[in-house]
This record gives C-alpha cells, sequence and structure tokens, in this order.
C-alpha cells in the first residue's frame, strides 16, 4: 500500500512540475495547444454520439427564436404607444400602449440576457452547461462523462489550487523585490518582468491558453481600454504585457493581489465614496496617461462584467481626458470553460474556472485611436467600443450594463412622461384646429 501512495505521490509531483515549466514557458513546450487539439476530438466525438441517438435533437434550432416587433419607447418614435391621430382627448386607455411595451420589455428582456451564462451549442462533457442530459444517452457517453469528473476534480483541481497559492505567493515576493529599487528604468524593465512571469504561473492555475494578435499594437504607455467579461481579464493582459489597474478597493480575496501589486508600481485603488467623485478620479487618471515613464493603465469603460456575448455601454469618463485610446478586445472561447460567472462571489468563480477543462482566449491589439475635434466623449466612446465589438464577433449593445443592479434614472422616466403628453397636446390640439377650420 505504501508502494502505491508513493507512486501517486510521484506522478502528482511530476504532473505539477511539468504544469509549472509550461506556465513559465507555454510558447516553448506547447503542452496546452496539444491539450486543447484532444480536448475538440473529444466534443466531436460526443457530438457525433449525441447526433446518432437524438437526430431530432439540434439546439441551435432550438435555442432560436423568431424576431417579434417590440413596443419600445423613445424620442425619435412618430406616436406614444397608445394614443392614434384621431384622440380627442386623454382616455384611460391610453396607458395601455405602455402596458404592452412594459410586458413585452419583461418577457423579451435585452439586458438580463447578458448576464446569464453563454449558451453552446455543442456539448463539452460539462454537466453544468447541460440541460438535456447527453452524459446518460450511451454508455461510452457515460465513461467519458465519469472519467472528465474524475480527471478534473481529482487530478487536475488540487494542482491547480497548489499552483494558484505558489503563484500569489510569487507574486508578492517579486513585487515586495521591485519594490526595494529606486524608481527609474531598471525598475521598470524589473516590474515588467516578473509581473508577466507571476502572472503566467496563476494564469496556469486556469490552464490559460491565450492567443496574443497584432502584438506590434500592444501598449507601451497611456490608457488601455478593454471589454469586460470575466474577474481574470486583467490576468490574462498581464501575462502578455505590463499594466496598471483602475479598481475599487474591497477587502475580498481580490485584494490580497491588489496589495501585492501596490508594492511595486502606481495602480490606482479608490474608495466606493471617491467613485462617486469623477473630478478626482479623473485626475489621477490623466497624471499617470501622461507620465510616459509609467506602464499603460487598464480601463474597463463598460464597469460590469457581460457574458462574452456583447459588449456594453462604455462609460466615458476615459474618453474625456484627451489622451490616445489603445483598444484591447477579448473574447474568451467558452467550450473548454466558462470564464463569465453570473454570482456575485468572487470564490467561486475561480474555483469554477480551475475545475472546467480550460479557459481559451483570443486577444487583439488594436491601433491607438484619438478623439475627433468635433467629436464629442461620448461618441468617442462608441467608437472605440463599436470597435472592439467588430473585432471580437461581439453584440454592439446600447443598454448601460448597470441597469442589472440600479434602477432606471429619473430624468429617462420624465423623457417618457413628456413624450407621452407631447403627443397626447398634439393629437388633442390638432384636432380642435380641425373643429375650428370646419
Amino acid at each position: 500500500m505504501e508502494t502505491i501512495w508513493n507512486i501517486l505521490a510521484l506522478l502528482y509531483f511530476s504532473a505539477f512540475i511539468l504544469m509549472f515549466l509550461h506556465a513559465a514557458a507555454p510558447d516553448r513546450i506547447g503542452l496546452h495547444r496539444r491539450y486543447i487539439r484532444f480536448l475538440q476530438q473529444l466534443f466531436t466525438f460526443g457530438q457525433d454520439s449525441v447526433k446518432r441517438h437524438r437526430p431530432q435533437s439540434n439546439p441551435e434550432l432550438d435555442s432560436s427564436t423568431e424576431d417579434v416587433e417590440k413596443l419600445v419607447m423613445s424620442l425619435e418614435h412618430p406616436h406614444a404607444p397608445g394614443i392614434s391621430k384621431d384622440n380627442k382627448g386623454f382616455h384611460l386607455d391610453n396607458v395601455l400602449g405602455y402596458i404592452t411595451a412594459g410586458m413585452a420589455a419583461i418577457v423579451e428582456d435585452n439586458v438580463i440576457k447578458y448576464f446569464e451564462p453563454e449558451k453552446l451549442f455543442i456539448w463539452n462533457f460539462l454537466s453544468r452547461t447541460n440541460d438535456c442530459g447527453y452524459e446518460f444517452i450511451s454508455f461510452r457517453l457515460t465513461v467519458c462523462w465519469v472519467a472528465g469528473i474524475l480527471v478534473r476534480y481529482i487530478l487536475l483541481f488540487p494542482l491547480r489550487a497548489t499552483m494558484l497559492a505558489l503563484g500569489i505567493g510569487l507574486l508578492w515576493v517579486c513585487m515586495f523585490f521591485v519594490s526595494l529599487f529606486p524608481s527609474g528604468p531598471f525598475k521598470r524593465w524589473m516590474n515588467r518582468k516578473l509581473l508577466v512571469f507571476c502572472c503566467s504561473i496563476i494564469a496556469g492555475s486556469f490552464s490559460l491558453v491565450a492567443t496574443f494578435h497584432y502584438e506590434e499594437n500592444a501598449p507601451k504607455n497611456g490608457i488601455a481600454v478593454a471589454n469586460h467579461t470575466s474577474t481574470i481579464d486583467s490576468l490574462v493582459l498581464c501575462t502578455h504585457n505590463c499594466y496598471d489597474l483602475v479598481e475599487q478597493k474591497n477587502d475580498r480575496f481580490l485584494g490580497i493581489l491588489r496589495k501585492a501589486l501596490s508594492q511595486a508600481s502606481l495602480h490606482i485603488w479608490f474608495a466606493p465614496s471617491e467613485s462617486r467623485d469623477r473630478s478626482a478620479v479623473a485626475m489621477k487618471l490623466k497624471n499617470h496617461a501622461d507620465n510616459q515613464d509609467l506602464p499603460p493603465i487598464l480601463i474597463y469603460p463598460e464597469s460590469v462584467t457581460v457574458n462574452n456575448t456583447c459588449v456594453m455601454q462604455f462609460r466615458k469618463a476615459a474618453f474625456e481626458l484627451g489622451s490616445v485610446i489603445h483598444p484591447i478586445a477579448i473574447r474568451y472561447d467558452a467550450r473548454f470553460g466558462n470564464a463569465f460567472c453570473a454570482h456575485e462571489k468572487l470564490v467561486h468563480p475561480w474555483v469554477h474556472m480551475m475545475t472546467s477543462w480550460a479557459i481559451v482566449c483570443n486577444v487583439w491589439y488594436l491601433p491607438p485611436m484619438t478623439r475627433r475635434p468635433s467629436e464629442s466623449a461620448i461618441d468617442f466612446a462608441n467608437r472605440v467600443k463599436a470597435k472592439i465589438a467588430k473585432v471580437a464577433g461581439l453584440t454592439d449593445v446600447t443598454w448601460d450594463g448597470f441597469l442589472k443592479h440600479k434602477p432606471v434614472k429619473e430624468e429617462w422616466i420624465r423623457q417618457q412622461q413628456q413624450e407621452f403628453a407631447k403627443h397626447l397636446h398634439y393629437c388633442t390640439r390638432g384636432k380642435k384646429m380641425e373643429k375650428q377650420t370646419l
């Protein structure tokens, strides 16, 4: 029995050393890409088995819905719902159009669906992404599914958890070491090398496979903006380049990483009370972006994480500073593991990702963009957002992501009320003018 335990311990230790070496030098070993190719073959086998046993099942067709014209109130609409041209004054039934539009908005929600896990058209042998019971339709699929559970939870998860702890420890030690040097080119070079190395080790705990495109556009300073999908977006980007971050302070798990990073560079952490003082945060951003000796500062203008299918409305604060903007587009491949998690707790998504097959993503560095002379900050933000959405193949959405958490703004409600009153007054006045003419 002791011999068996020794063999298992040796196998675990060898696997951990291999994972560590691959995380430290992924391009040289390339083990993860062979692993991804094997998973693709496994998914193809599973999909073929599903089609043979359930030929009538087509998730792509089942998930599609017909486009239904919805009543949406906006100032551009020629008529308010429920008011006709022959209206002789206000009647109680004039509000029925608003009720219809409200019910349609509840049934066909255009906001909440972007905060739910992305729907997959194939089964990836993860029960949490499957609502059709595919694992039980054949004996071979059941064997593969059970084997996958054993591999992910018994073999990979302990190794990945150890890798995560080691990576965080290395980050603390390395950032403290960097903080001992005086400010200058050598400290910046050391910070960049060690930050990329430590983030690569931490990313190894998720079996991250990231492909970076257009590396010649990678920012060296200034402001970098990216779409926001996961709590590990910054980690993914820091495996390739050095960034300073702008985020809200908190005492949760990610606070450990923020304290380590603060030792070596000038990150901007603001308290919840400061988030309401836009001028104070904007001044810090401006000073950082204008300092050519500092790394690029990374901002997520959406301010919320979205489920890898769209880009929500960008907040204009970063686009009012007059600095050059370096857009970055991130798109995850949800077949191997979902980096987005709808839960508010931060520990759960990390465990969720460490028990997935892998985290696979593509990152595009886009050419720098500047604000045009006659362009407003909002138009500039929308132009950058549209470019990111187009390159990453995401839906460009005009909704504000905070609609998920906060009630509708009072000014929007007043706009609808004014629109209703305007149309009601127009129709009533028009009718009186016709009578006077006659």
